[in-house]
């Protein structure tokens, strides 16, 4: 049987996974988002899903287990591993025009402090 390959998804963990509000404590990890359990299942139908963050890979594995991702999630890493696409609250699509990436830059705002 010929092995299926997948191309990689990095999925950040606060902000896009856990409903973080920017009140950072490294021990605790926000609640699930509503729908992110979904998100990822869905997702990992077609891509392999490896959570990249910040925070340490205990309480980030805990926090995954906890919520029933582990099933779905490859891998944690902090390191930005090749991949296909990026998913994270804080980020900015360059499109080749370093002008508009500088624009992008100064009107930046994650998407939770805005409500």
């Amino acid at each position: 049987m010929q092995e299926i390959y997948k191309k990689t998804i990095l999925v950040d963990l606060d902000g896009v996974l856990s409903d973080y509000k920017g009140n950072y404590d490294k021990k605790y990890i926000p609640p699930i988002r509503k729908g992110a359990k979904n998100f990822l299942e869905e997702l990992s139908k077609t891509y392999e899903i490896k959570i990249f963050t910040s925070r340490s890979l205990k309480i980030t594995t805990e926090w995954l287990i906890d919520n029933k991702l582990n099933q779905i999630i490859s891998d944690v890493t902090n390191i930005k591993v090749p991949a296909h696409l990026i998913i994270d609250d804080r980020a900015i699509c360059h499109n080749g025009n370093f002008e508009k990436t500088i624009k992008d830059i100064k009107s930046f705002e994650v998407y939770w402090k805005l409500s």
